[in-house]
């Protein structure tokens, strides 16, 4: 009998481990199933006089394959790479919102300045003004429909990030109810393997859209944790993920706020790590932003500085020119309302804002924090730079920003967002071709008796009409003039040094500004004077101040026309980035996925030599019990 019992238990035995062995095979391409041992040990053996005679073999246990840690640095490394990626993929998609090219913005611009050489050439020509227009118009257009893409992906991404978030849930929710059924199934006393390789992926699924950690409770279910510290799974109970505004309500960016308990906390985005949701939002709330600011600092530098140029033209019928583009308004009520408040604010402050140098723009918002009522910091959110200010107004970057209602308390915040809708609504102004103002207001003449050699460099009026004139310099010497408008005061004078329409020059922008060349004689003159009517249409020198904009420093110190090279490059240089971290962080996964596997993982040559080996275990066995059985018979026939 006791060789019958060795064999059948041998034969059981060797029958569970085929069995595990097929369920192996079965399930080669099971997204997180783990390879499974039957881990076989001896039976005790039995005491007799000659010794402890062998009982047979049993299973003990079906043992899961796993490290936890290989598991745990693969599901971190995943989280890391599916962020990268999905930032590298949006970026990519933002690099192509500014192609180059005959059909990008920057040959739109250049064509549109390059436009009013014609006109300069020929200020009569109905013709060439039209194509000038023309050119307003088109480059007005394709900002607009640059700003309109740009709206677009941010409502894709946007869409994205909630979609994500809803697939977090419902993988926490899951993760939930998956850790009560392991903690009723470890009464058994045995693991269940299914269930926790079923856990574990829906971990790694769940580290694809946000970086967790993990901590095991005593009772077989697992903790998981977000943003450092939230808890997003405790035993079974599950927290609710969801998209909110920030703290000052900003349409263009997201936050994720988690809800456990009934308690909201709004997470860091700086602490989600990887995942394709911390992706989603680095990009939302600062690579679009970026260029949705590289954008509209351009569009309100070239509107700005061309429409105050053109009114400073005469039109074919002697009228002060008014603006090429859609001027930009800000404040509540108008298309820009750059300043919002905090949620949290306790003051009444309504801060405005107004331009001061458009050569001094930086794309960026800004942050304004206030310690008082007219003091406090401004943070450029581009770069972190942070400006103390003592008082209001207060200039920073080309803008200035003003109380204009009400007055802040400590600790109020507001965000300023200066160039985020620019493009948005930007459009040309007119489309009669009389209307553009090329012709200057102001005119030189030089006396009649002049003997040296005195030239005219430039004259450019700073007002319009201007209003101090004539004004006539006479020369007392090769280095002195004297002023008709301030008696008998005497100046010095150098060769290619600017004369300003107003003594002193107050501001950049005098009456005028008159720059001579050459060696004056004694009694020599020129008059500076409004611009005769006789000469008013065949005068260009308001095209040609707005042809010498395109050489003028604008953003960062480069030239207009560079300044969307520059908005190319910087948008690249982001998108090459991300490109090389996306690479790292993928290669990384792939080597730790493939380091998991190797342990976990199912090899079908070793499972098929396995099926061998204990299938002749198998056959083994049953021959033990096919002898048993022949030895017992005998045994009977032999007593009876």
């Amino acid at each position: 009998m006791s060789i019958l019992n060795v064999g059948t238990r041998a034969l059981l035995a060797n029958q569970v481990v085929l069995q595990t062995t097929g369920n192996n095979i079965a399930n080669v391409n099971t997204p997180g199933y783990s390879r499974q041992t039957a881990v076989l040990q001896a039976v005790q053996g039995q005491f007799t006089g000659s010794g402890y005679v062998g009982k047979g073999v049993e299973v003990s246990t079906i043992q899961r394959n796993y490290s936890e840690f290989l598991t745990r640095q693969a599901a971190l490394a995943s989280a890391t790479s599916s962020g990268d990626s999905t930032r590298a993929d949006k970026l990519k998609q933002l690099e192509e919102l500014f192609p180059g090219g005959a059909t990008g913005l920057g040959a739109a611009i250049n064509d549109m300045l390059n436009a009013f050489s014609d006109v300069a050439s020929a200020p009569t020509d109905l013709t060439a003004r039209t194509v000038a227009l023309t050119r307003v118009s088109e480059t007005a257009a394709r900002m607009r429909s640059t700003s309109t893409n740009l709206d677009d992906l941010q409502t894709g991404v946007a869409q994205e990030i909630e979609q994500k978030v809803d697939a977090i849930n419902g993988l926490t929710r899951n993760i939930a109810a998956i850790n009560d059924k392991i903690a009723r199934a470890q009464g058994s006393g045995q693991p269940p393997n299914d269930m926790l390789d079923q856990r574990d992926q829906l971990v790694r699924d769940l580290n694809r859209f946000v970086q967790t950690s993990s901590i095991p409770a005593s009772d077989g279910t697992v903790g998981i944790f977000v943003g450092g510290s939230q808890a997003l799974v405790l035993g079974t109970s599950a927290a609710t993920l969801k998209v909110v505004n920030d703290d000052f309500n900003d349409p263009l960016k997201s936050k994720i706020a988690i809800t456990f308990s009934g308690r909201n906390v709004t997470l860091d985005e700086n602490r989600l790590g990887g995942g394709e949701v911390a992706g989603l939002l680095r990009f939302q709330n600062n690579d679009l932003s970026e260029g949705r600011n590289l954008l509209g600092r351009m569009t309100l530098a070239i509107s700005t500085s061309m429409n105050a140029q053109h009114q400073l033209g005469l039109d074919l019928d002697g009228n002060a020119g008014g603006n090429l583009f859609t001027p930009t308004v800000f404040g509540a009520g108008n298309i820009m309302e750059p300043a919002a408040p905090a949620a949290l604010n306790t003051g009444s402050a309504v801060l405005g804002l107004a331009i001061s140098d458009v050569t001094q723009f930086a794309a960026s918002n800004y942050e304004v924090n206030f310690s008082a009522a007219a003091t406090g910091s401004i943070t450029r959110t581009s770069d972190g730079k942070v400006t103390a200010f003592a008082a209001v107004p207060v200039t920073i970057d080309g803008l200035t920003l003003s109380v204009t209602a009400g007055s802040a308390n400590a600790g109020d915040r507001f965000l300023l967002k200066p160039f985020s809708t620019s493009a948005s609504n930007i459009s040309a102004e007119f489309s009669s071709p009389r209307a553009l103002a090329v012709a200057s207001p102001v005119s030189g003449l030089m006396g009649s008796a002049n003997t040296g050699s005195l030239q005219l460099a430039t004259l450019a009026a700073r007002t319009n009409p201007p209003t101090n004139v004539p004004v006539t310099i006479s020369f007392t010497g090769a280095n002195s003039y004297t002023r008709s408008d301030t008696g008998v005061t005497v100046y010095t004078y150098t060769s290619g040094q600017s004369i300003e329409g107003t003594v002193p020059a107050t501001t950049p922008l005098s009456q005028w500004s008159l720059t001579l060349q050459g060696v004056p004689k004694t009694g020599d003159t020129f008059t500076v004077q409004a611009q005769p009517a006789a000469f008013r249409n065949l005068n260009a020198g308001n095209a040609s101040a707005m042809m010498s904009l395109r050489d003028a420093a604008m953003f960062d110190g480069s030239a207009l026309t560079d300044g969307y090279a520059s908005l190319i490059s910087q948008i690249g240089i982001r998108a090459q980035s991300a490109n090389y971290a996306s690479d790292v962080s993928s290669t990384i996964a792939a080597n730790l996925e493939k380091d998991r596997t190797g342990v976990s993982g199912v090899n079908l040559d070793e499972e098929a030599s396995k099926l061998l080996q204990y299938q002749q275990a198998y056959q083994a066995s049953a021959k033990m019990i096919q002898v048993a059985n022949s030895i017992f018979d005998t045994l009977l026939q032999t007593i009876g």
